[in-house]
């Protein structure tokens, strides 16, 4: 197909101001994203020289809503940007200009690592993976290839970049009528502001729980599911079907113990008001109950500032197993939960007993707790 000639294109909309106004604007939703998704990533894979710490408690909660909803606000600003450069993005480079080369190979880059990013970002968000590769450490790859791109991209076009950074009385945007739209400079910002702020709306319900109601872009909704709080993966879905009379509950310390769920009901109970933070970016406050973990580590014999393995009892999975850094096993707050918001545990929610923990991923807060090892 033949593209239309430039001139076609003489809009005051395919500007350089343009680009840069919207470029400014995805240029923030893309570091909020990639520092939110690192901590994420760190809160799963954490390196032995960081230290995450317990709180505050809702941090989690906040960081991985605001990755998600400004991965989703990207989407419209990445077209809208696109759209202002077009067909310049098309254009045939002088392969003699080393420069010009670069720019469009960081562009190249730029654009088809971003639109991937985001793609797999929101079929994660669905819990679907129709592709061969690890979602969590290929996000992650994308992310530094993104930041790098971007950081060249940047490099290139600074003096242009520069040259549109402040409006100036020679470049009023509002001030040249779009030929071909109708539209405004301050008409289009005002449209893709618009567009980047309904669908972030649209999507943030799943984690501000007063914009539930209006959550339509979101994969779950606040207060829907067994006792009031979402589920991703079900009992079913997990391979466990309940337990008998014979269950047993084990600790594995410096001492040996095993409870029955009638004894851990019996042991000195705390609660917890925290939520279920999980990395599709929806959330949801809970009030739990159950053993301190320090209280746990103590009848065994172990330090309160113990690493804690918790197995559950899921058939697989890549959380099958977690571990409780030292300052969670060792806050007040964490606890095994054996209630949820006032009855007894569903069995999708980790019946007979799961960890509960502050700031920390929803799939690191293990279900079907069986046993807990303390990690020497």
């Amino acid at each position: 197909m033949k593209l239309p000639a430039p001139p076609t294109f003489s809009s005051p909309l395919h500007h350089p101001r343009v680009a840069t106004v919207i470029g400014r604007w995805l240029g923030t939703t893309v570091v909020i994203c990639f520092l939110t998704g690192l901590y994420s990533h760190f809160l799963q894979d954490t390196p032995s020289w960081l230290p995450v710490p317990s709180r505050p408690a809702n941090l989690y909660r906040v960081t991985q809503g605001l990755h998600v909803i400004s991965g989703t606000v990207a989407v419209p600003l990445l077209l809208a940007k696109l759209w202002t450069v077009y067909p310049k993005l098309f254009a045939k480079p002088d392969l003699k200009a080393v420069g010009q080369l670069i720019e469009r190979l960081s562009i190249l880059v730029l654009v088809s690592s971003m639109a991937l990013e985001l793609f797999i970002g929101f079929v994660n968000t669905l819990q679907w993976y129709p592709w061969p590769f690890p979602f969590r450490q290929t996000h992650y790859a994308l992310a530094w290839i993104i930041v790098g791109a971007l950081l060249v991209h940047l490099a290139v076009k600074l003096p242009l970049i520069r040259a549109n950074w402040r409006r100036t009385p020679e470049r009023r945007p509002e001030s040249l009528p779009a030929e071909t739209t109708g539209l405004t400079r301050r008409g289009l910002f005002r449209t893709v502001a618009g567009a980047a702020a309904l669908v972030g709306i649209t999507t943030a319900g799943q984690s501000v729980t007063p914009l539930g109601s209006v959550a339509v872009l979101a994969p779950r909704k606040p207060n829907i599911g067994p006792q009031g709080l979402p589920v991703n993966r079900t009992a079913a879905a997990a391979g466990v079907a309940g337990i008998d009379a014979n269950w047993r509950f084990t600790i594995a310390g410096p001492k040996q113990l095993s409870y029955s769920l009638e004894e851990l009901q019996h042991l000195p109970q705390s609660r917890s008001a925290l939520p279920i933070a999980c990395v599709e970016g929806w959330s949801q406050g809970a009030h739990w109950e159950g053993v301190r973990m320090r209280d746990l580590l103590e009848l065994c014999g172990a330090p309160a500032r113990s690493r804690v393995r918790v197995v559950s009892m899921e058939k697989g999975g890549f959380y099958a197993t977690s571990e409780l850094p030292e300052d969670f096993a060792a806050d007040p707050l964490t606890l095994l939960a054996l209630r949820l918001n006032g009855t007894e545990l569903a069995l999708d929610h980790g019946f007979p007993a799961r960890i509960i923990a502050p700031n920390r991923p929803g799939v690191l807060q293990t279900k079907w707790v069986h046993r807990l090892e303390v990690v020497v």
